[in-house]
């Protein structure tokens, strides 16, 4: 017998499509939470440890969070059957939409507005991830 165990989603009024598409929401704040870390944590190393220039630190950095992005968000945020080339491309893609957005924001923000260091900050944690998501369900692990 194949029971599905139930979750916390379970208990909200919510129909079978949106408890599916609120864990993967969950999944994938999870995910990119850690792969954030991972990234931080990767580039500190880089730049503390091995003295690494930090900007080659950051693109090193990216490139091995983007590489466990993409198996951790196949894998457990999407859920997503198979493996291919173009899926690995298209990741890859949205990966670069992701930096250059974050670039954007950190351009426009703290160059010609003239903002604080801090100001792209919350763009990046929500505006750049939710486009990102909405790439990665229609396109990339659809």
């Amino acid at each position: 017998m194949n029971a599905k165990r139930p979750t916390m989603l379970d208990a909200l009024p919510l129909s079978e499509a949106q408890r599916a598409l609120a864990g993967q929401i969950l999944r994938y704040g999870l995910t990119g939470g850690f792969v954030t870390a991972f990234g931080v944590g990767a580039y500190w190393l880089a730049v503390d440890r091995f003295d690494l220039a930090p900007l080659i630190a950051n693109v090193l950095a990216y490139l091995v969070s983007m590489a466990l992005g993409y198996v951790l968000h196949a894998r457990f945020s999407f859920r997503a059957e198979g493996d291919s080339v173009a899926q690995g491309g298209k990741f890859f893609l949205t990966s670069g939409i992701s930096f250059a957005l974050n670039s954007l924001f950190v351009w426009l923000l703290t160059g010609p507005i003239g903002g604080a260091d801090w100001w792209p900050i919350p763009a990046m944690i929500f505006v750049t991830p939710a486009i990102c998501f909405v790439i990665y369900r229609q396109w990339v692990f659809k």
